[in-house]
């Protein structure tokens, strides 16, 4: 190899470095404040906060982010799109044959673990959504019907199979379920009960507050 296309690998190989170190700095500071707006909401959080859990100096969050709204919107849209790829990759993983309310169960679930075990991203977004300015909460938004839908197709297919009761409006039903399992982010404390009783206690709450009876046969 000539001096020439050495050095121009050279080049190429510590171009490839610093963007990778770039990506990883980014990534940093995205964990640190999904970490930190997750536990002191939007009007709490601070870029200092960030910036030392990130382990850089403050300055230096603006190379990667134009401001601090910037940053929480990022975060914001992450932790709803990471959510709906959740749940949407465990509903795959059911059977064909699944039930619908089988499928409802499963959500409740994955939506609790998801949001209070998995991923700051998402307790950062479910907590900080009302507090948000608009500006900051229009891609999370349009996120967030995406994740929606999901729901809704969920809820559908258990009202077309005669598995939701009948006197149940089905989006009142669907978003007083999203709601009160999006409300835990803020209650639940794992040193009070495990995610596993919040999850066993939520399925069982939900499944029988939402399934139809089952026909009895008449004169059994």
């Amino acid at each position: 190899m000539s001096s020439v296309a050495r050095t121009r690998a050279t080049q190429a190989s510590d171009t490839g470095r610093s963007a990778r170190k770039s990506e990883q700095t980014r990534a940093r500071i995205l964990d640190a404040a999904a970490y930190v707006l997750s536990r002191k909401g939007y009007a709490g959080t601070r870029l200092g906060d960030i910036a030392e859990r990130a382990e850089i100096q403050a300055p230096a969050i603006y190379y990667y982010f134009h401001s601090r709204e910037d940053l929480v919107e990022e975060v914001m849209w992450v932790g709803i799109a990471q959510m709906r790829e959740h749940l949407e990759d465990a509903l795959k993983g059911l059977s064909a044959d699944a039930r619908p309310m089988e499928r409802i169960e499963l959500a409740v679930s994955e939506h609790l673990t998801h949001e209070l075990e998995i991923s700051d991203y998402t307790t950062a977004a479910i907590r900080n959504a009302g507090q948000v300015p608009e500006d900051i909460k229009r891609r999370y938004d349009r996120e967030a019907k995406r994740y929606g839908d999901v729901w809704h197709e969920l809820f559908e297919a258990a009202r077309k199979a005669g598995e939701l009761r009948a006197d149940l409006d089905p989006m009142v039903a669907r978003m007083l379920v999203m709601g009160a399992l999006s409300w835990a982010a803020e209650w639940w404390n794992p040193r009070r009960e495990s995610l596993a009783t919040v999850t066993k206690t939520a399925v069982s709450f939900i499944r029988n507050g939402l399934q139809a009876a089952p026909d009895v046969a008449e004169g059994s």
